[in-house]
């Protein structure tokens, strides 16, 4: 990343995975019967898991690489690919197992949740947010990884603002609005997601940018 258009790419690309819009339905969901003060105590406790595990991704994404052994342009196609897989989803208005298993959503639906898991994590802070902060934190460097985690503080607050007013929301937007906005941010992934792959494809096979 050398611009500030860069930053602000990662800061879109991080809102559409994370997609406060499709977490609006499930925070609803899983806070009905709750009065004020306990959605504000896990609107809390998610936005503040999620900013601690992409801040630390972007902090350790760097090492991470390193240690497992992984270039740089092949974690941007495997990347690329989970934010394809997860944009496809999104298109046709569904969470998508990337994001939340069978097995997640009946803990959900029996409200054995922490807030911690499974609605911070995978929920939101999922493979494909993790991915994302991973590969915009390279090449690495202290200024760098500051700017980044402004970044996701920024996206955290906008984060926590639509799960304070998630009922608010939900009730002026609606389940054919909310969706309609998934799909609209699930079809800039999937060029965000593509633009990915092929930045990592150009490096690993030279050929192709002939």
């Amino acid at each position: 990343m050398t611009s500030w258009q860069e930053y602000l790419r990662f800061a879109v690309t991080l809102t559409a995975v994370l997609d406060p819009f499709l977490a609006v339905p499930i925070f609803v969901s899983v806070t009905a019967g709750q009065d004020m003060r306990e959605r504000l105590r896990l609107a809390q406790i998610v936005t503040v898991t999620v900013f601690a595990v992409l801040a630390g991704a972007a902090i350790l994404g760097e090492r991470l690489l390193r240690f497992i052994g992984a270039s740089l342009p092949a974690f941007q196609v495997g990347g690329g690919l989970v934010l394809l897989l997860m944009s496809l989803a999104m298109l046709n208005a569904k969470v998508g197992e990337m994001r939340q298993t069978r097995a997640e959503a009946r803990e959900l639906e029996a409200r054995e949740y922490s807030g911690v898991v499974p609605l911070a994590v995978p929920l939101l802070a999922g493979p494909g947010a993790i991915g994302t902060t991973i590969i915009a934190a390279q090449p690495g460097g202290v200024a760098h990884g500051a700017v980044l985690v402004v970044c996701i503080a920024l996206v955290c607050a906008l984060l926590w603002a639509m799960l304070r007013l998630a009922h608010a929301i939900a009730g002026r937007m609606g389940t054919t609005g909310l969706n309609i906005a998934t799909r609209l941010l699930g079809l800039l992934l999937a060029a965000i997601a593509i633009q990915t792959m092929a930045e990592g494809l150009r490096v690993l096979f030279p050929g192709l940018a002939a």
